[in-house]
């Protein structure tokens, strides 16, 4: 995804309508305000009535949590920065994204707006209640794990957030590094938002940060090579 020029000031105008562009912004308490306590409620509902116990909703949790670092990362490479070549897919993936790679410190367009995000829960939602169902022969499992997909999704969007809005705090200079060499240098590399555990598995290390991992998986070799005095 690259474009002639990047602008740091500005927004992308994606509709002529103003309704309907309108409907492509929102500030980030909106989208708290939606998922937090509907997620609040799901949870008090897996335990209250459908019986699960503490323990395991917790456990399924943060395994759904953790899955969500793997789906952002396809996500990220293989639909935001799908290769349209069509007019109409070219205009869709500007949409959703490339508006993003042109605009990245337009702060209206950071977390996704609520209609569109609601309509992409609620798949996603019937998506993990079949998957349950059709494993489990329950669809019970989706009221916990959906609940912590969605909070990895709400960490990563407002750790995406801060990144093009804050400097970066003091022990994640490298995720802001990562995310900028995106935007700026490589947009081919460094899909990962909210960890690069993804981008070390399958390769897509920005350059310098490549060559920081094999520097140490370099010097971890020599130490298991070095035989004791």
């Amino acid at each position: 995804m690259h474009f002639d020029k990047i602008y740091n000031k500005g927004q992308a105008r994606l509709f002529k309508n103003d309704f309907l562009e309108s409907l492509t912004k929102t500030r980030p308490w909106v989208i708290y305000s939606l998922y937090l306590p509907f997620n609040a409620w799901l949870l008090y509902y897996a335990h209250t009535v459908l019986n699960f116990s503490l323990g395991f909703i917790t456990g399924l949790f943060f395994a759904a949590l953790s899955f969500w670092t793997l789906f952002e990362y396809f996500a990220h490479r293989y639909l935001f920065h799908y290769e349209a070549t069509s007019s109409l897919g070219k205009k869709i993936v500007y949409i959703f994204h490339g508006n993003h790679h042109e605009y990245p410190r337009d702060r209206m367009r950071l977390f996704m707006p609520p209609v569109p995000s609601i309509i992409l829960a609620s798949v996603v939602f019937g998506i993990i209640y079949g998957a349950s169902f059709l494993i489990t022969g329950t669809g019970d499992y989706a009221f916990i794990f959906f609940p912590g997909f969605i909070t990895g999704y709400l960490i990563y969007v407002s750790m995406h957030y801060a990144i093009h809005a804050f400097a970066p705090p003091r022990g994640l200079k490298a995720i802001w590094r990562n995310h900028h060499l995106h935007h700026y240098k490589e947009p081919e590399k460094a899909f990962g938002v909210s960890s690069v555990i993804w981008d070390v598995v399958f390769n897509t290390l920005p350059a310098k940060e490549e060559a920081k991992v094999n520097s140490l998986k370099g010097n971890r070799r020599l130490e298991e090579t070095r035989t004791p005095e």
